[in-house]
């Protein structure tokens, strides 16, 4: 007797969310799913072959995709502009070596390879900027799409947690951030690119920086022993965040909320930070930590969240 029960889903190689939040979609090894952020409606799909990257540009028709290499058009080393109203590829552009990440903004399209950063116009897919970096081996880099000036962190050393930050709009370097001593994990942009977020490999503090000044804005504890984090995100907010999520190898999402650090630490910590070296005052930011444990299985290996204004519960998408 045949077993009614439908096929197991193909496994989910990507997930994320376009730049306004009203859609994320998924990438698997038969193809891609868009879907409504509010009510997960499927909006579209497309059986092409195993999709490893994957970009949306904004809520348009327009995707930037990247193969797994089981289909000879979806070559990890091609990154393929894809018209979903067409069902056809726009534009292709072919690299050396596997494309690892993929941005886009209104003006610019980034593509991170694992020695090397591209930032491109995106109307004319010229070369604005090749940058050289250090190995990059899982395409780490943080990315502020809605800022003016489309700010750009990409890891500066494979020794310790330093980041260099980009105007992608310029293209230009404005500044290294050396954030922590063991490497970079994780980073993120809050959305209009005032902060940005870091964590180390060793995944015990993370770090908030004002990215104009590349000063230390705040400093959360995220435990005592070690964790690797798999992914920051700051709440939507136009104007300064209240809410950092973090997701870590303990299966844990952590919450962790500015507007309570900034008020305390305006009213206790200006004097400490006078006397004390900041070595020690940095342990006395604020906890203002929330913990729901076990909320992500142990065998989930990356997390992508967002926390929309108008939606009361976080919407949080997990990759296996």
């Amino acid at each position: 007797m045949a077993s009614s029960s439908s096929p197991p889903a193909p496994p989910i190689l990507c997930a994320s969310f376009n730049q306004d939040n009203s859609l994320f979609y998924i990438g698997t090894k038969d193809g891609f799913k868009i879907f409504d952020a509010r009510t997960g409606r499927l909006c579209y799909e497309k059986n092409l072959g195993g999709i490893s990257n994957m970009e949306m540009y904004f809520g348009t028709s327009l995707l930037a995709i990247v193969g797994t290499g089981e289909q000879p058009i979806l070559s990890p080393r091609r990154l393929c502009l894809f018209n979903t109203k067409t069902g056809a590829t726009k534009k292709d552009l072919n690299f050396k070596t596997s494309v690892l990440a993929v941005r886009l903004s209104k003006q610019r399209l980034v593509v991170v390879l694992q020695d090397k950063t591209f930032i491109y116009d995106l109307n004319s897919t010229t070369i604005l900027e090749e940058i050289e970096t250090v190995p990059n081996t899982k395409g780490l880099c943080a990315f502020a799409p809605n800022s003016e000036s489309c700010y750009l962190a990409i890891p500066a050393s494979t020794s310790k947690g330093s980041a260099l930050v980009y105007k992608a709009s310029e293209p230009e370097l404005i500044c290294q951030i050396d954030a922590h001593q063991s490497p970079l994990a994780a980073m993120a942009f809050s959305s209009n690119g005032t902060y940005l977020a870091t964590a180390s490999q060793k995944g015990t503090i993370i770090r908030v920086y004002l990215v104009a000044q590349a000063t230390k804005s705040h400093s959360f504890r995220r435990g005592t022993y070690p964790s690797m984090i798999y992914s920051l995100s700051f709440g939507p907010s136009n104007d300064l965040p209240d809410v950092l999520l973090a997701t870590s190898l303990s299966g844990s999402l952590h919450m962790f909320f500015l507007d309570a650090a900034r008020n305390r630490k305006n009213q206790t910590n200006k004097l400490l930070s006078s006397i004390i070296p900041g070595a020690i005052t940095d342990a006395l930011d604020p906890a203002n930590h929330h913990i729901i444990h076990n909320v992500i299985p142990a065998e989930i290996k990356r997390c992508c969240q967002n926390h929309l204004l108008s939606i009361p519960p976080l919407i949080i998408l997990l990759l296996r």
